[in-house]
């Protein structure tokens, strides 16, 4: 027997919609934080120092947080070929923004203390808020789209034609999905300031983090309450090959009904939103009582619960077509070949603890709270 088809194709294709959703959680838990605290940036901090301090919360770890980003970017490239030619390719604009929003992070922690000017300090500030809002939201703006269908077909070569447009996508819904997305990251944002400095800017990140918090429930329930509503669902209508070829155009997807059916057919699912939410009210109820460590924890479970809650209620779509259903993309067709995705998970099991032991080492060497004699006397400092 072959090594790999000891997994058979249908476990791997499985395995591997969880590690992607294991890497989107890892981006969002790292990175997101450091998206939240340049959002937040002008408004916690009204001086150069303290501002400093709040740059050097993130300013040694931002560089290995980004490497969940080139991981899952990896992943879709590798295990799923089809959602990375889709999703790259309709969304080329929005991700032409957020490359570019996210190029001006390192250039600003670089260049900001290059000269002794309040107006290039300031601009570089500005800069950094860009860097942090700007991927939020449009993050948060394509899973809206993610889950009302995206405009796109496949011929019979396989090939995307992408119909829509970048202002298509900024539609009503999918703007909420933005503001659920911005508010949860400056939420944790939030927390992690709270966590890794004093004073009054620790002071101001708290009560940022606590309003980001309800605004992070209160958005999740109407955009739940919508969907449920008001966004019809995609479903297979038959019976799925799980192990069969990679070819959406081999299924049948039903467009319509509600996406709450998920839950009727598999009900423990609903434990993601209720960690989505129970994980933001728990950071907002914590967050005064200076339980900083508890606090942080409540903004993960809400992060790993919402973005829990959009992959669970549409197993096995990934990627739904608005305008041929047929040609949406599921777990069961549109993945790598069965040995690929073998090679891939051995890659996996090899080097993924090796990268959490390292980011778990560097954490623990970076403990502790940022003061301002950290920012002042120090020449490592941002």
């Amino acid at each position: 027997m072959i090594l790999h088809e000891f997994l058979s194709f249908e476990i791997l294709r499985v395995i591997w919609w969880l590690l992607l959703g294991v890497l989107l959680i890892g981006f969002a838990l790292t990175d997101g934080f450091d998206l939240g605290v340049g959002t937040l940036l002008p408004f916690v901090a009204r001086t150069d120092v303290e501002r400093r301090i709040v740059i050097n919360t993130v300013g040694p770890v931002w560089e290995g947080n980004q490497v969940w980003f080139i991981l899952g970017g990896g992943a879709i490239f590798a295990a799923w070929p089809p959602l990375y030619a889709v999703s790259f390719s309709g969304f080329y604009i929005a991700m032409f923004l957020i490359l570019a929003a996210l190029i001006l992070r390192p250039v600003g922690f670089k260049y900001r203390s290059k000269r002794d000017s309040a107006a290039w300090r300031s601009a570089w500030d500005w800069a950094l808020f860009v860097g942090g809002f700007v991927p939020a939201l449009v993050f948060g703006v394509a899973m809206g789209n993610v889950l009302q269908g995206v405009p796109f077909r496949l011929n019979d070569d396989l090939m995307t034609v992408y119909d829509g447009g970048f202002f298509g996508l900024l539609n009503p819904f999918a703007l909420l999905a933005g503001v659920v997305s911005v508010a949860m990251l400056v939420m944790h944002g939030g927390n992690w300031l709270a966590l890794k400095s004093e004073g009054v800017v620790a002071e101001r990140a708290k009560r940022y983090a606590a309003t980001a918090a309800l605004v992070t429930v209160a958005g999740f329930v109407l955009a739940g309450v919508w969907l449920a509503l008001g966004v019809d669902a995609y479903a297979l209508a038959d019976p799925a090959a799980t192990g069969g070829p990679s070819n959406p155009l081999l299924s049948e997807i039903r467009h319509g009904g509600s996406w709450l059916a998920a839950y009727g057919a598999r009900p423990w699912i609903a434990v993601a939103p209720i960690l989505g939410i129970g994980g933001a009210l728990l950071a907002y109820r914590q967050v005064h009582r200076n339980r900083e460590v508890l606090t942080l924890m409540g903004s993960s479970l809400s992060i790993l619960g919402i973005i829990a809650t959009v992959g669970l209620t549409m197993f096995p779509v990934i990627l739904p077509s608005s305008i041929q259903p047929d040609a949406s993309l599921t777990v069961w067709d549109s993945s790598s070949s069965h040995l690929t995705l073998f090679v891939m998970l051995v890659s996996t099991v090899i080097f993924m603890p090796l990268i959490l032991l390292y980011t778990a080492w560097v954490y623990k060497v970076l403990w502790g709270k940022v003061t301002e004699d950290d920012v002042t006397d120090s020449d490592h400092a941002y």
